[in-house]
């Protein structure tokens, strides 16, 4: 909800404070006042288009800021207009553009009378106000639309991407089976560059090789003494007098250990050695096969993990490009079964709006004629053009738009084209009273709601603003008594004239001073014992409501 607003050097105004509580606010005021002025300001800070004719004159810049609630979060929104033409939208003192002020707005607040702040006006939110009303049983069926649809969507690009890509088939069959047909050929397999690598380091190094392994052997084995001699016969002695003393019985442990680990590495050794030989030819090979595995990495991949992982890639697509046929076909069949999936759940979803519109259209004509629109006839658009050629969507394929008619023996019109902004105003009280259950924005703002009614009707209409003030916030401006009568708060706008300058205020009234505003609005300039009873009497009848 909205609960305070600042207004400074905007039209009339040099500066406004006001704040806005839960329940209905009523504005009132003479005409010329200004009291559309403060519903302009409202409008601009929640995001309406900015007009530099609304500066004051003789002043640089306009600022609104407003203080707002939204599911438990604080926004002060502030919107700076300057005679330059630059417009400035702030989010908690974060400058944004007017999209996302707009984006957060459109959920705190709906402005309905002549200005373009009316969610209601807007076609594409109409089937989501239909799909609210009855959203028990519209919601499992919507949810399995959107499922089918996001299924039909796949399959169906899925097929198109086979169909755009079937004339260049041909060319990279050939060109893919060539490739296939090299990396193949290559017979590799994980790890070959490195045991290549390795290959050919011994391989160039083979005569340091065999000599340095030749001297460890004989040094260990064939000098004199050599080393396992000398390593057997100090075994030997230690053997002799390892029965004294467990630590020289551990040092025998230990030298035994020794004495055949070198006996086995000699071995080893000695193995190794008679491999060591120096080929100018398979030294050729090693390289010729780094060269050709060095290739393939440059074409395919930097490693043979990535030339694997590739071959398995055009193997795949070799294999689409060589069934792609056996493949469209069987895309072509899933599409046809998902799209009569799809079809048959849309025509559920169709069938529930349509019985949830007669509904609204039953209850919204009720609502009108308590509002004194007795000629008008309210209804539920779906144009049958979307059903002869279905366009599918997640919310189905259904576009649904609200028509009326104010007189009789006229068309039905969008409500978007309805001319006057007193009887929007009344139409959209009409609908908010009905789905103001549904509707989660938490302030309506209603100008001009009693253009053209008076007596019985205006009371109707500032019963229903009371009620609906039960979920929303309500802030109204109105010239009738029968209306004022029922707010909870009420504001007074003054314009004065001092120093040859005009300037407007806004005050809240107390209880005595609420009585004087609508005894004025029942007689006039002249206040009177009997307008001020009469006023009172309105005030409590409207708290017996």
């Amino acid at each position: 909800m909205i609960s305070h607003i600042r207004i400074k050097d905007f039209a009339i105004i040099d500066t406004v404070e006001l704040d806005f509580y839960e329940g209905l606010n009523i504005i009132t005021g003479e005409t010329g006042a200004g009291k559309s002025i403060i519903i302009e300001a409202v409008s601009l800070a929640l995001g309406s288009r900015a007009d530099t004719a609304f500066i004051r004159s003789g002043k640089d810049k306009a600022v609104i800021q407003m203080v707002a609630d939204l599911n438990g979060e604080d926004y002060i929104i502030t919107r700076d207009l300057s005679t330059n033409g630059k417009n400035v939208c702030r989010i908690n003192d974060e400058i944004v553009s007017l999209a996302q002020l707009n984006k957060l707005c459109r959920r705190l607040a709906d402005v309905h009378g002549q200005y373009d702040h009316q969610s209601l006006l807007n076609p594409d939110n109409h089937m989501t106000l239909i799909d609210s009303y009855n959203s028990s049983a519209v919601s499992p069926v919507k949810d399995n639309v959107s499922y089918l649809y996001r299924k039909y969507s796949n399959i169906k690009q899925e097929l198109s991407l086979l169909l755009a890509n079937e004339a260049d088939s041909e060319r990279k069959r050939d060109f893919m089976s060539f490739e296939l047909t090299e990396i193949n050929q290559a017979k590799l397999y994980l790890d070959e560059d490195e045991e290549l690598s390795q290959r050919m380091n011994i391989l160039q190094n083979s005569e340091k090789i065999y000599q340095n392994l030749s001297n460890v052997y004989a040094i260990i084995c064939e000098a004199s003494p050599s080393v396992s001699d000398g390593i057997g016969k100090s075994l030997h002695a230690l053997q002799e007098i390892s029965t004294f003393s467990n630590d020289i019985s551990r040092f025998s442990e230990i030298m035994s250990d020794v004495f055949y680990k070198i006996d086995d590495l000699t071995s080893e050794i000695r193995k190794y050695t008679e491999t060591v030989s120096f080929s100018p030819e398979l030294l050729d090979e090693t390289i010729q096969r780094i060269n050709t595995l060095d290739t393939l990495k440059r074409k395919y991949g930097g490693s043979i993990k990535s030339i694997l992982e590739y071959k398995d890639k055009i193997t795949i697509e070799l294999e689409k490009i060589e069934n792609i046929d056996s493949i469209r076909d069987k895309l072509t069949q899933e599409l046809k079964l998902a799209e009569t999936e799809l079809a048959e759940e849309c025509k559920k979803l169709t069938s529930l709006r349509k019985s949830t519109s007669k509904e609204i259209e039953e209850r919204v004509n009720e609502e009108l004629k308590e509002l004194n629109f007795k000629d008008t006839e309210f209804s539920v658009l779906f144009y049958e053009e979307n059903y002869k050629s279905p366009c599918y969507s997640a919310d189905g394929i259904d576009r649904i738009e609200f028509m009326i008619t104010t007189n009789k023996g006229e068309l039905p019109k969008p409500l978007v084209k309805i001319a006057s902004g007193g009887e929007i105003s009344r139409i959209m009280l009409a609908f908010k009273n009905i789905i103001s259950d549904y509707d989660f924005i938490p302030t309506m703002i209603f100008d001009e709601i009693d253009v053209g009614i008076s007596g019985i009707t205006a009371s109707i209409v500032g019963k229903k603003l009371l009620d609906i003030s039960k979920n929303h916030q309500v802030i109204c401006i109105t010239h009738l008594p029968q209306i004022a009568a029922f707010g909870d708060c009420h504001y007074k706008i003054d314009k004065q004239s001092v120093n040859g300058a005009t300037h407007t205020t806004v005050n809240p009234l107390k209880h005595e001073e609420k009585i004087n505003e609508i005894a004025r609005l029942i007689g006039g300039v002249n206040v009177t014992d009997i307008t001020i009873k009469s006023a009172e009497e309105l005030i409590n009848l409207s708290k017996a409501q």
